[in-house]
């Protein structure tokens, strides 16, 4: 089901194209002057969405803003919010996963241009004394590119050797609390894993550590940072940070974990306290607050989140092994047909979220979908982009040979689609 409504402008304004690193400016990244933003082919991302919901998600949607004169909605669903029937609705709330990730990137760069923190110094010198050993001289920057070598705590709580996912789950993390140094010390006892800035490894205590510095260096609760600094100051009303509670208060999705054998039911996995990810995961939001935080943050100076040298850090993204995407501080880059979109991807059990902007924050996409450990779902989601950031791909004839006939030659089409590959981090 699809429908299309238009609202008023945001609070937020879309600020001008900020040029990514390298200098060159993405199709996407158009001015006010600009070829306007491609059509989003609905019927395409309607057919992803549905292909998500046959992958094993209950349901799934995708949500397209365009901000200008006049902003536009699409908002399209699949499937249902819950294994009750209730439809789909993608203005409810759920457990955004690791685009947590990028609310905590903007505290850190806050304290950056404050002067409270040098991303290229040992990080070690803005946690608690004992934090990291001695000897480990991972910067600020390195760890936020996710390539300082630290080992990710998670795959200690998922991945134990003859339990599957949803007794890994129960056991380790719907109902247990972890402090931030637990988490830690969890990875340290793996040691270093490579010398930092030698490659790319995604690790969720990565930004554990993260969010350890924003509470170290103001000397208050994440929790509260975030409340004051972000939540608060963009009016993103239905954006919390509750750990360790594990409900998600008002109306909301239902999460479910896929089962590691495929012929037992998706386990209902809503309630969760989310101390196991903390600022790496946490977050409670919708796609109507993420569209916000994305345009104030591709905003730079004009958004009030940050400024637009630390956005164009930020947006400094290095390839990783994965093909089209690379990754700055905090934020993932995607590389479309038309041009790059900057965000972030979620998974927390139960939850799947991709959440991506233009360059100059015109359009916002956010997919979901309310199933997770299943790469086919999450595949499914990435699929939805590019149509609904490039619009329907044109038809392209084959060009004729000689050794076909010319009927053959004719009724030979090539279709562009642009598909994306499944993110590296597809369990957490």
């Amino acid at each position: 089901m699809a429908k299309t409504r238009l609202l008023r402008p945001l609070a937020v304004a879309a600020a001008a194209a900020v040029l990514a690193a390298t200098g060159a400016v993405p199709a996407l990244a158009a001015g006010q002057d600009g070829p306007a933003l491609p059509t989003p082919d609905t019927a395409g991302v309607q057919s992803a969405l549905q292909a998500t919901a046959a992958a094993g998600a209950p349901g799934a949607f995708a949500v397209i803003r365009d901000h200008g004169e006049e902003d536009v909605t699409r908002s399209l669903t699949a499937g249902k919010a819950d294994l009750d029937g209730t439809p789909m609705n993608s203005a409810w709330r759920f457990r955004v996963g690791s685009n947590s990730k990028m609310f905590a990137a903007v505290l850190v760069m806050q304290l950056a241009q404050e002067g409270r923190i040098d991303l290229d110094k040992p990080l070690r010198d803005y946690l608690p004394a004992g934090t990291l050993p001695a000897d480990w001289t991972m910067t600020g920057r390195q760890v936020m590119e996710h390539r300082a070598g630290i080992y990710d705590h998670t795959n200690d709580l998922l991945e134990q050797a003859g339990e599957e996912t949803t007794a890994a789950f129960e056991a380790r993390i719907r109902s247990t609390v972890y402090t931030p140094a637990q988490m830690v010390a969890m990875s340290v006892k793996h040691g270093q894993q490579y010398t930092p800035g030698s490659r790319y490894s995604y690790s969720n205590t990565d930004f554990v550590l993260m969010g350890m510095a924003v509470e170290n260096l103001t000397g208050r609760p994440y929790a509260d940072v975030l409340r004051e600094r972000i939540i608060e100051p963009l009016g993103l009303t239905q954006t919390s940070f509750v750990v360790p509670d594990q409900r998600i208060e008002g109306a909301h999705v239902t999460g479910y974990l896929t089962n590691d054998d495929r012929t037992k039911p998706l386990l209902d996995s809503t309630e969760q306290n989310g101390s196991w990810v903390w600022a790496a995961g946490a977050v409670i939001s919708t796609a109507s607050d993420l569209d916000r935080f994305l345009g104030a943050l591709m905003a730079g100076d004009n958004g009030g989140l940050v400024s637009d040298d630390s956005l164009r850090q930020m947006e400094a993204a290095i390839p990783t092994p994965t093909a089209k995407i690379s990754y700055g501080l905090g934020l993932r880059r995607i590389s479309l047909t038309c041009g790059d979109v900057y965000g972030h991807g979620g998974i927390v059990q139960g939850f799947q979220t991709q959440s991506f902007a233009t360059p100059d924050g015109k359009r916002s996409v956010v997919v979901f979908a309310n199933a997770s450990n299943n790469g086919s779902v999450t595949q499914g989601l990435m699929n939805a982009l590019e149509p609904a950031f490039c619009g329907k791909k044109p038809v392209k004839v084959a060009p004729r040979t000689n050794n076909a006939p010319a009927q053959q030659n004719q009724r030979t089409v090539q279709h562009d689609q642009g598909l994306l590959p499944v993110v590296e981090d597809t369990r957490i």
